[in-house]
């Protein structure tokens, strides 16, 4: 697991390898390191993932669990609190406090995260969106809660 206070983020089984590479590209120019909760809907070798990620890939500290049983374990014993960005969230991101050692959570594409995932989280955080529109590009999400955070770490 990585440090405490190291910004970090975690996807859970990612569907899209698009999406995974943007993500991880994004990590790696920020210093945030990327936790892959597994399985993911793709190999992690797949062409698409490697493309949208292109060299940043070398840059970016990954770390892969086999299970978000596995995950939770590795974050507690870290002392690192999780925080799950959802549409069924009833806190906006922006009046979170990203400065506590914290993982931030990101469902799948296509479905978000089971029950039990969004029970482990100790905050669920909410984009707010315009009426009727149901989610954000999951890239952009993490984009914008990544942004959030390093402006209030001072990063």
């Amino acid at each position: 697991m990585t440090i405490p206070n190291a910004p970090s983020l975690a996807l859970y089984q990612p569907d899209i390898p698009q999406n995974t590479g943007t993500i991880l590209r994004l990590c790696a120019c920020l210093g945030v390191t990327a936790h892959l909760i597994e399985p993911a809907g793709f190999p992690v070798t797949d062409r698409a993932f490697r493309r949208a990620g292109m060299d940043y890939l070398d840059a970016v500290t990954i770390e892969r669990h086999a299970s978000f049983a596995a995950f939770d374990a590795s974050r507690r014993a870290a002392g690192l609190g999780l925080t799950l960005f959802t549409t069924k969230g009833a806190v906006s991101y922006l009046h979170h406090d990203y400065r506590p050692p914290q993982v931030l959570l990101f469902g799948r594409e296509s479905a978000g995260v089971p029950d039990d995932v969004m029970a482990a989280a100790d905050a669920r955080l909410l984009i707010p969106m315009r009426e009727g529109l149901r989610s954000l590009n999951v890239a952009m999400a993490v984009a914008m809660a990544a942004g959030e955070m390093m402006r209030q770490r001072g990063g």
